[in-house]
C-alpha cells in the first residue's frame, strides 16, 4: 500500500504530529522526550509568535492507517531576508527506517517549498535558533541535553539518499569538573573583574533572574547575530521562551556581568540536567512530571550549559574566563561532576578552543543539510 502524506489540519493531526517521536523513540534508553504541551503551543500561530515572520505547513506520513513519520516545513522571512536566499527549514522531521516514508515527507516539504517561491531547502531548523535543529549524526549512546537533539543512526543515510549535502555541524562537550579551583584561575578571575570593574550579578530568585531576561536576549541577539541560522528575536518571541524556560531555572546557575555603566555585557545560562526526570515525566507535567524536574533541579551531578555569550567588543578580554569561574564555584558547591554543552558551530573555533582547554570529551555532533531546487 502506498504512503500517505496527509497535511495537518485539525487538532488530531496536531496531536498525532507531536505523539508520533514518542512511539518511534518508545523504550529507547536514550531519547529525551519534550513536554507534549510546549510542542503543541509551538505549532500554533496563535500560541507562538514566530509566525509573525514564518509561514509553516506540517505532515504525517500514514502507512496502513498508521503514522510512520512526520515532517515540517517553515519559510522564515527574517532570516531569508537578512542571507539574501529562498530557503525553506525542513523542520521537525521523524520517520521509521523505510526510505519510501523519508523520501515522500522530504518531497513532500520540497514541493510546499516550490510552490512558495523557494529556490532550496535546508535543515533540519525550526523557528529560532531556540527551537529544534540539525540531526544528530554521532554520539548516539549519550543522553542529549534538554537543549539538544537525538536521533536514531540511520536517519543520516536517509537524508544523502534524498541528495541532500552538509550545510554545517555543530559538535559537543561533556566536561569534567574539577572540585577545586585553580589560584591561578581565582587570581585571574579577580584582576579581569578589577580591571574593568566589572560587576558579577549573582541570582537567588526567579524574580531577580526574570528582571534580567529581556536584556539576556538582547546581548544574545547582538552576539549571535553573525552566526550560521541566526534570527534576531524580539521583545514578543523573547518574552515567549522567557515563559517557556525561565521558570525551570535554578537562578544560581546563572551570571551575569555588567559593566561599570551596568551594560549587561556577558551571561552564562546553565541547569541542573533534566534529561532523566523529563524521561520520567515521558511529556506530562502531571501528575508526577513536576516532582521528577523539581527533584533534579535540586541535586544534580550533571549540568547543562545552554547558552553564553559576551558582547562583541568585550571578547578576548577575559569575560568569559570570568564567567566560567564564578559558574565553577557554583558548581563545585552542588559536587556537580559534569557539564555538557549543547552545540556550538564547528566553525566557530573560539568557543571550541576555550573548552578544550578542560578535561572534556567531544562526544556529539549534529547536522544541518542542505538541497537547492
Amino acid at each position: 500500500m502506498a504512503i500517505i502524506i496527509k497535511p495537518c489540519s485539525t487538532e488530531a493531526d496536531f496531536k498525532a504530529f507531536v505523539q508520533f517521536p514518542f512511539d518511534l523513540y518508545k523504550g529507547d534508553k536514550y531519547w529525551v522526550p519534550p513536554m507534549k504541551s510546549d510542542e503543541i503551543k509551538a505549532l500554533q500561530p496563535a500560541t507562538n509568535p514566530a509566525f509573525a515572520n514564518c509561514d509553516a505547513q506540517f505532515w504525517l506520513a500514514i502507512d496502513n492507517g498508521k503514522v510512520v513519520g512526520r515532517v515540517g516545513a517553515i519559510i522564515n522571512k527574517l532570516y531569508n531576508q537578512k542571507t539574501g536566499e529562498d530557503l525553506c527549514r525542513v523542520s521537525r522531521i521523524e520517520f521509521v527506517d523505510d526510505q519510501k516514508v523519508s523520501a515522500a515527507l522530504l518531497a513532500t516539504a520540497e514541493k510546499w517549498a516550490k510552490e512558495q517561491g523557494m529556490k532550496g531547502i535546508h535543515g533540519p531548523l525550526g523557528f529560532t535558533n531556540l527551537d529544534h535543529q540539525a540531526i544528530m549524526i554521532e554520539g548516539f549512546e549519550h543522553m542529549p541535553s534538554i537543549g539538544s537533539e537525538y536521533h536514531l543512526p540511520y536517519y543520516l543515510a536517509h537524508f544523502d539518499a534524498a541528495g541532500y549535502q552538509k550545510e554545517m555541524d555543530w559538535v559537543e562537550f561533556r566536561i569534567t569538573q574539577e572540585k577545586t579551583l585553580p589560584e591561578k584561575a581565582l587570581k585571574i578571575n579577580d584582576l579581569i573583574r578589577k580591571r574593568y570593574d566589572l560587576k558579577v550579578i549573582h541570582f537567588t530568585s526567579q524574580a531577580q533572574l526574570k528582571a534580567y531576561a529581556q536584556r539576556i536576549f538582547h546581548l544574545l541577539n547582538i552576539s549571535f547575530g553573525e552566526l550560521f541560522g541566526f534570527i534576531e528575536m524580539d521583545n514578543t518571541i523573547a518574552e515567549f521562551y522567557i515563559n517557556k524556560y525561565f521558570s525551570i531555572l535554578n537562578p544560581k546557575f546563572v551570571k551575569v556581568i555588567e559593566d561599570k555603566d551596568g551594560n549587561v555585557i556577558g551571561f552564562i545560562v546553565s541547569i541542573p540536567s533534566l534529561s532523566e526526570a523529563m524521561q520520567k515525566a515521558n511529556g506530562k507535567l502531571f501528575p508526577f512530571g513536576w516532582w521528577h524536574i523539581t527533584r533534579a533541579l535540586k541535586k544534580p551531578k550533571v549540568v547543562d550549559l545552554l547558552l553564553t555569550a559576551v558582547h562583541p567588543s568585550w571578547q578576548a578580554q577575559g569575560v568569559s574566563a570570568l564567567l566560567i569561574t564564578e559558574l565553577s564555584k557554583v558548581l563545585i558547591e552542588h559536587n556537580v561532576q559534569f557539564v555538557e554543552t549543547t552545540g556550538m558551530l564547528e566553525n566557530n573555533e573560539k568557543a571550541i578552543n576555550h573548552w578544550k582547554s578542560f578535561n572534556h570529551i567531544q562526544h556529539k555532533r549534529k547536522r544541518c543539510f542542505r538541497k537547492m531546487f
